[in-house]
């Protein structure tokens, strides 16, 4: 069977400059975030690290909502959170580069205020996680509301390599800020609806049995009255004899 489809939405070399162009801005500003978390924690032994994190229901610990994410306690700290941030905020901003520019404020002030509001009092938050977490959410998220195929793809990459991050949002590991990604998750869940639209929906293809008319059927009257039999279509008839003849059967002997 052949379903004839029109041919393909037409891909111009500027177009495939202009993603090209998108997608390589989205990789350097990862980038360069990633290199300035690198220079901050090279920096970090020069002054009070402490000061800077989020303590949570602290009055001083509400300057960390905004510094504590370029804050990590060891390399492989940074180092795994610089990864997340390359893929995911490529991911991310490569596909959905409006959205994404403006629910990073959101992510970053969602995953210290989670830190802040559910942290234990007297206990430090730092790190990038919440920032991860947030991004994971947001594309995994706008691939379900807007459900194009790019974004479908998006989603399901994100879900494929850090979809692990479901279950990071729960307590889990001793020393491990839940909170913080919890708070971003619900950062990015919300960006995710608020700034659906933010971003032009690619071009759909339109197939041919979309504009053909459609075949209107007239209802009955009344719908559970069957129609007479005069008006039902007979499909077999059967055949007429010409003619006809009576058998006869002798009668029945008495024993």
């Amino acid at each position: 069977m052949h379903l004839p489809t029109p041919e393909a939405v037409p891909d111009t070399p500027e177009q495939r400059s202009a993603d090209k162009r998108r997608w390589l801005r989205a990789f350097n500003a990862s980038l360069a975030f990633v290199l300035v978390l690198l220079a901050v924690f090279s920096a970090q032994g020069h002054f009070d690290v402490a000061a800077w994190t989020v303590q949570p229901w602290s009055v001083e610990g509400l300057v960390g909502i905004l510094t504590a994410p370029l804050l990590h306690g060891s390399f492989e700290h940074v180092a795994a959170n610089a990864i997340a941030l390359l893929m995911l905020g490529t991911l991310a901003g490569g596909l959905y580069p409006r959205a994404t520019i403006r629910a990073l404020p959101l992510l970053w002030i969602g995953s210290g205020l989670g830190a802040w509001l559910l942290g234990d009092p007297g206990t430090r938050h730092l790190g990038a996680s919440g920032i991860t977490h947030g991004l994971m959410f947001l594309v995994f998220v706008l691939g379900l509301l807007r459900r194009d195929r790019a974004s479908i793809a998006a989603a399901m990459l994100a879900f494929m390599f850090y979809g692990g991050m479901l279950l990071t949002i729960l307590p889990r590991e001793p020393g491990v800020s839940w909170q913080a990604h919890l708070g971003g998750a619900i950062a990015g869940v919300l960006a995710a609806w608020l700034l659906r639209r933010s971003d032009p929906m690619p071009p759909r293809k339109r197939y041919s049995w979309e504009d053909e008319e459609e075949v209107t059927i007239t209802p009955l009257s009344d719908e559970l009255e069957p129609p007479p039999p005069r008006e039902v279509p007979v499909l077999w008839h059967r055949p007429q004899q010409q003619g006809g003849a009576v058998l006869r059967f002798p009668p029945r002997r008495e024993p």
